[in-house]
C-alpha cells in the first residue's frame, strides 16, 4: 500500500511539472502565429489578376481595395479573397471606371461587408457601371467622389492623399484629342505612413501626370514606390512625372503575353534610366510591398 502512494505521489508531481512547462512554452501553433503577425505594419499586394488592376491593402485597423480587376478575371480575385480570408472590406475605391479596374466589384460586394465605397465621380454608360451604382444604392452603403485635397484616413496611422482629379477635370470630363477618354481622369493618391510613401495612379496618362505636377510640389509627389500608370503602357510614366515621384521600386500590374504589348519597351527603358527596380505580375505574380513606416520591403509571391 506504501509503494501504491509513493508511486501517485509521484506520479501527481510529473505531471505538475509537465503542465508548468507547457504552461511557460509557446505551444508550435504560437510561435507560428507569432511569426505570422504584422502588429503596426501596413501591407500593400498588387494582386496577380491578368490585364487589369486590383490592389489589397492592410493596416493595422482597416482592409482597402484600391480596383478590382476585370470581369472574366473573377475567379482570380475570388481566390485572392479566399487565401486573404478577405470578408470587410472598409474602403473600395475605383480609380476609374473602365472594366479591367471596377470589373470585379460585383465579386467584393459578393463575397464581403463593403462599408464605404469611393471613385473619380466620373461616369459613364456602361451595364458594368450602371450596376455598380445600382449595387451601392440598393445596400446603402456610404459613397463619396474623391479629388484633388482629399485626404482618407486607413488606419493605423495610414493616411490617403487624393492628388488627382481635380473637381474642374470632372466637370470637363477627360478627353484626349479631343475624345473622351476615361483613363485621364484616373484617382492618383499618395499612401504616407510614417517615413514609407506609395504613389497610386489608375490609368493616368500624361495630360494626367502634368494636371498633378502643374498643382502639387515634387515633395508632395514623391514616394519610394509607385504603382506604375496605365500598366507600365507609353501614354505615361513621363520623364518629368518620374523625376518628380523618384521612386526605388514601381509595381507593373499586367497580364502575361496581353495584347497591348504591356509595359511598352520605352517605359521600361526610362525606369532603368532612372534606377527605378521593376516589380511585374505577369512574370513574378503578386506583388507584395511590406512596411513599418521606417524600412520597407517588396517581394513577389508567384
Amino acid at each position: 500500500m506504501r509503494k501504491i502512494m509513493l508511486v501517485l505521489a509521484a506520479f501527481v508531481v510529473v505531471c505538475a511539472l509537465l503542465t508548468g512547462c507547457a504552461a511557460g512554452q509557446p505551444s508550435a501553433a504560437g510561435k507560428t502565429e507569432s511569426a505570422q503577425a504584422k502588429d503596426g505594419a501596413l501591407e500593400v499586394k498588387v494582386l496577380d489578376v491578368g490585364q487589369g488592376d486590383a490592389i489589397l491593402i492592410r493596416t493595422a485597423d482597416e482592409v482597402i481595395f484600391i480596383d478590382t480587376g476585370d470581369v472574366d478575371e473573377h475567379p482570380k480575385l475570388e481566390a485572392a479573397l479566399k487565401k486573404e480570408n478577405i470578408k470587410t472590406v472598409d474602403k473600395l475605391i475605383i480609380t476609374h471606371p473602365h472594366a479591367d479596374h471596377l470589373g470585379g466589384a460585383s465579386v467584393i460586394f459578393k463575397n464581403c461587408e463593403v462599408k464605404a465605397v469611393y471613385d473619380n465621380g466620373e461616369p459613364t454608360t456602361t451595364k458594368l457601371y450602371r450596376d455598380y451604382l445600382k449595387t451601392i444604392k440598393a445596400k446603402g452603403i456610404p459613397y463619396k467622389a474623391l479629388v484633388d485635397g482629399d485626404v482618407l484616413d486607413f488606419g493605423g496611422g495610414v493616411s490617403f492623399r487624393v492628388l488627382g482629379p481635380t473637381a474642374q477635370m470632372v466637370k470637363e470630363g477627360g478627353k484626349k484629342n479631343g475624345k473622351p477618354n476615361l483613363n485621364i481622369n484616373s484617382i492618383v493618391g499618395r499612401l504616407e505612413y510614417g517615413d514609407f510613401t506609395m504613389l497610386f495612379t489608375g490609368d493616368a496618362e500624361k495630360e494626367t501626370e502634368k494636371a498633378v505636377l502643374s498643382h502639387h510640389s515634387a515633395a508632395e509627389i514623391k514616394s519610394l514606390v509607385l504603382k506604375a500608370p496605365h500598366h507600365g503602357s507609353k501614354t505615361s510614366s513621363t520623364a518629368a512625372f518620374l523625376k518628380a515621384a523618384a521612386p526605388e521600386a514601381v509595381a507593373i500590374s499586367c497580364g502575361a503575353g496581353n495584347e497591348y504589348g504591356h509595359p511598352h519597351k520605352e517605359v521600361l527603358e526610362r525606369y532603368k534610366k532612372f534606377n527605378i527596380k521593376v516589380y511585374r505580375t505577369d512574370q513574378g505574380g503578386t506583388i507584395a510591398v511590406i512596411s513599418d513606416g521606417k524600412t520597407y520591403n517588396v517581394k513577389e509571391e508567384k
